[in-house]
């Protein structure tokens, strides 16, 4: 097959270095052709001829914009409202529980779909008190956490819903807005976006959380950058926390730490020291 840009395998065993050494993605033999069509793009929209030029521009600007478009290029991004049904139902019941205000963490809020469900469930489960409660909703990918902070959504997009909670949690639109919703306020105010490498050293979460979301993400990290990750969960999750992981990931399968409490939901198994 011709190809648009040279793509060598030296050119694709350095992008897997460097978003594996940028990110923690592993990319796998069978990822090239993904890797080269979603690149392809910063090429063209550079101007470039090949991908070893693309890749020695990025090598020579070390901490420049170009590399939060490579990282955002390499990113997959599939979510939807209420993924993974049955985790909510868990939230709704250790939002019950608890006497404090709530505070939950979305590991990977990609286009806001999993925040704001996180969102609607504390509000369903709470009433009153949810407006105390807060989603910490962090991603690598700057593009998409500006979708979700805009927090609007075609119908396709919130078709599953029901029509009493299309109704109550979102603003129909009108107008050229026509065919969209937009997340009432409300419901937007208990989430804050922020970008977040979970590789970077310091993360904005300083406070121990009730949960934490961190769905169909370890899936694309090899095993000893799944430990590492898990690890540094533990002293961020309260006595009680519960961690909520992908339905193709098991936490305590990594760090023995956690011991499975329900469908991929995961609690502290060990006293910490």
């Amino acid at each position: 097959m011709n190809s648009e840009f040279l793509f060598t395998d030296s050119d694709f065993s350095r992008i897997r270095t460097l978003i594996h050494r940028r990110a923690g993605i592993a990319l796998g033999e069978h990822k090239r052709q993904m890797v080269y069509s979603r690149l392809s793009r910063r090429l063209r929209e550079l101007g470039l001829p090949e991908f070893s030029a693309y890749l020695a521009m990025l090598e020579d600007s070390r901490d420049g914009e170009e590399w939060q478009l490579f990282i955002n290029s390499l990113t997959t991004n599939l979510t939807s409202f209420f993924r993974e049904a049955h985790h909510f139902p868990v939230l709704a019941e250790l939002a019950r529980k608890s006497t404090q205000p709530l505070i939950v963490w979305c590991a990977a809020a990609s286009t806001g779909e999993e925040p704001y469900s996180i969102a609607i469930t504390l509000v369903e489960a709470l009433g009153e008190r949810a407006g105390a409660a807060r989603v910490i909703a962090t991603d690598i990918d700057t593009a998409v956490l500006a979708r979700a902070s805009a927090g609007v959504f075609t119908m396709e997009q919130v078709n599953r819903m029901s029509t009493d909670r299309l109704r109550r949690f979102f603003n129909k639109g009108t107008g050229a807005n026509a065919g969209k919703v937009r997340v009432r306020p409300e419901v937007a105010a208990m989430v804050k976006f922020s970008r977040l490498n979970l590789l970077d050293a310091s993360w904005p979460v300083k406070e121990p959380v009730d949960a934490i979301f961190c769905r169909n993400v370890m899936i694309y990290f090899d095993k000893p950058t799944q430990k590492k990750l898990l690890d540094r969960f533990v002293p961020l999750l309260k006595p009680h926390g519960l961690l909520f992981a992908g339905h193709s990931e098991n936490a305590s399968l990594v760090n023995q730490t956690f011991k499975t409490v329900g469908q991929t939901v995961y609690a502290l198994g060990k006293a910490r020291t």
